[in-house]
């Protein structure tokens, strides 16, 4: 693909992207991604001919880059710290930019499992290369807890307040965006603190057991 193909297919990404933080997968239309972007609508539709390839293109592109920054941190020599401190900004930092990813992979998950399998599959994602060495690392360290259960807890935390987003941002922020928001990056030092906190625990646990 030519530069100025690559130019305009991103252009269309990030214009997309707005539109769906904005409106939800449901509420976004096409005529309306092709104005953000700056082209018509038909050129929209040669470089992506449905809202869900469009959509299916940003969230392949997500994941990739999830992947591989997880990939990273998983490699040996990290520190549990860093694990816990760098997954925590990954996703909160991700998230803040696609607020619409929960949701949506839940929605899919009803809709439609194969095609969210598939995009994993296709980002080459393998849990078992992540979960694998940090149950060595866990162990060696002395942290008594399946690793599954170390990410999905971490991840609950970081993915529950931006998937309930409405809800938090009109009823405990009084409609103050930017309140929100800023309570939302505070967490990326809260989670940490209770992760590593709550993994001193397991330690105790298992010397009183």
């Amino acid at each position: 693909m030519i530069e100025k193909e690559l130019l305009t297919e991103e252009k269309i990404a990030e214009a997309a992207r707005e539109v769906f933080i904005e409106k939800g997968m449901n509420g976004a239309r096409m005529q309306e991604i092709a104005d953000k972007a700056g082209i018509n609508k038909s050129l929209l539709h040669y470089y992506f001919r449905t809202k869900e390839k469009l959509f299916a293109f940003i969230f392949s592109k997500l994941i990739h880059r999830i992947g591989d920054k997880l990939g990273n941190l998983m490699e040996e020599g990290v520190s549990i710290e860093n694990k816990v401190t760098g997954f925590v900004d990954l996703y909160i930092d991700i998230l803040l930019k696609n607020p619409f990813l929960p949701n949506f992979i839940l929605n899919e998950v009803t809709r439609n499992p194969e095609a969210i399998f598939e995009a994993f599959a296709a980002a080459k994602i393998d849990p078992q290369k992540f979960f694998a060495p940090l149950e060595n690392q866990l162990k060696a360290e002395g942290y008594h807890i399946d690793p599954r259960d170390f990410v999905i807890n971490t991840l609950s935390m970081v993915i529950f307040p931006i998937a309930a987003r409405p809800i938090l941002e009109r009823i405990v922020f009084n409609g103050d965006k930017k309140a929100y928001k800023e309570y939302i990056i505070s967490r990326k030092t809260s989670i940490v603190k209770f992760v590593l906190f709550a993994l001193e625990g397991y330690k105790k646990l298992e010397v009183r057991s």
